[in-house]
């Protein structure tokens, strides 16, 4: 009842009929079949191309050729991360640190405390033990 030759084939060898493979096997060997072609595929093609997907800190670049870190005179290979230092570029670890906001106020203000500016440990209070606000006696 309208059998193909190959399932009779397949039914007188006394095996199932050949199914055909799913949409998502057939995507798979594609790809694989491209990749053979292209010559892809490669452990180090593979590396290189995880390593340029990480991003990047702020200000940092990877090394376009080997180089010399100019503050610690220690060589650095092609593809390192290397940001800008003083005399030109660098390790990460070797640029000078930039302080946060919040440490430059604190920086400010400890210099100010220090040379005397600001100290209310010193300065003479108006209040009296004991009394509320409004009998304080008047600053001279």
């Amino acid at each position: 009842m309208g059998r193909t030759p190959a399932r009779k084939a397949a039914k007188a060898a006394g095996g199932q009929p050949k199914k055909r493979p799913g949409k998502t096997q057939r995507a798979a060997a594609k790809q694989a079949q491209a990749a053979k072609e292209t010559g892809g595929g490669k452990p180090a093609a593979k590396k290189t191309a995880a390593k340029k997907m990480v991003p990047l800190p702020r200000g940092a670049v990877r090394a376009a050729h080997p180089g010399t870190c100019p503050p610690c005179f220690k060589d650095y290979d092609k593809g390192t991360v290397i940001t800008k230092v003083a005399e030109g570029w660098g390790h990460r670890a070797c640029a000078p640190r930039k302080a946060s906001a919040a440490e430059r106020a604190f920086a400010r203000n400890k210099a100010r405390i220090e040379s005397g500016e600001t100290f209310r440990s010193q300065k003479a209070s108006d209040w009296r033990l004991g009394s509320s606000l409004s009998s304080s006696r008047p600053a001279c």
